[in-house]
């Protein structure tokens, strides 16, 4: 009877520990990002939250996008999915993905300047309609 105590005992601090290694492990994995309203609010309460590096995510505004000066100077416009009527310009000085378009779902990771503009250094799409199927598909 007491090896049987002992064993749950066991088992259940392996378990504890499994389930505290999880629980860290996902929690150090996710990745949080700010919508365009949230980002000017948290500018707008602290300005030197400009310095700092963050992610956005947003819609890019159709007919936004123009290339810039530069050789690889990207610039369109990106606003919040909730609220259309806050956006923000956006400037990228790389390659866009193949999967950017001018309505693409984006994550921007970069810093908001002084000058209203956020200079993105990684810019990531999501493209939902290049992996699902059409309706055509569906039918058949």
């Amino acid at each position: 009877m007491r090896n049987n105590r002992r064993f749950f005992v066991g088992l259940v601090g392996v378990a504890a520990v499994v389930t505290y290694l999880v629980w860290t492990g996902v929690n150090q994995t996710m990745v949080y990002y700010l919508t365009p309203t949230e980002l000017m609010a948290k500018v707008e309460s602290d300005p030197s939250f400009r310095d700092v590096g963050v992610k956005v995510a947003g819609k890019v505004v159709p007919g936004s996008y123009h290339e810039g000066k530069g050789q690889l100077e990207q610039h369109f416009v990106v606003r919040d999915t909730a609220n259309a009527n806050v956006t923000i310009p956006v400037v990228y000085n790389d390659i866009l993905p193949e999967t950017f378009t001018d309505d693409a779902d984006v994550v921007l990771e970069g810093h908001f300047g002084p000058d209203g503009v956020f200079q993105a250094k990684t810019v990531l799409t999501k493209c939902g309609s290049r992996y699902e199927a059409s309706p055509e598909e569906l039918k058949g």
